[in-house]
Order: structure tokens, then sequence, then C-alpha cells
């Protein structure tokens, strides 16, 4: 991954830490229900955007681009249908 798309994603990571620390607030504020619920449901977004931009780049680098370079350093060497089954496995774990 390149710089650039790190400081994005550590930038976004950020801003969902601090809606996770906002509704921690929230609730030892005593806030309305439906407030903090809004809030959850604004953090969970952020963190699908987050896991659909995350995902997106591994399709890229590390499956249709495999064996060209462009994996992460750490990927294991694997064949077509071992990059399908861990694809397959990363996405049913993230779609749940």
């Amino acid at each position: 991954m390149n710089q650039n798309a790190a400081s994005k994603l550590k930038t976004r990571m950020r801003r969902i830490a601090g809606q996770v620390a906002g509704i921690e607030r929230m609730i030892d504020d005593d806030r309305y229900c439906v407030d903090i619920l809004n809030q959850i449901s604004a953090a969970r977004s952020a963190l699908d955007a987050l896991g659909i931009e995350l995902l997106t780049h591994h399709l890229k680098s590390c499956v249709v681009g495999h064996g060209r370079g462009s994996e992460h350093p750490k990927a294991k060497p694997m064949k077509t249908a071992q990059l399908l089954a861990e694809l397959q496995s990363a996405l049913t774990r993230f779609l749940r």
C-alpha cells in the first residue's frame, strides 16, 4: 500500500476512533438512547466504508496483481484457488 493510501486509511481510522469515544461520552452523559443509536449507526457506516476501501485495495494489489509484485510484502505465495478461498473467507467475515 502506498504512503498516500495508508495515510488516508489512518485518517479514517482516527475519525472512527473519535466517533467511538464520542459514543462513550454520550453514554457517560446519559444522553438519549436514540441519539446514541444514531451515532453507533454512523460509526458502523464509517467502519464499513473503511472495510470496502481495504477490500478494494486487496483485490487490486493482492488478487488481480498477484505474482506481479504489487501484493503486500507479507502475503503468502498462493495458487489461484487459494487466493479465491482467502477472498471468499475475508468477504464472508466482512459481510456478517
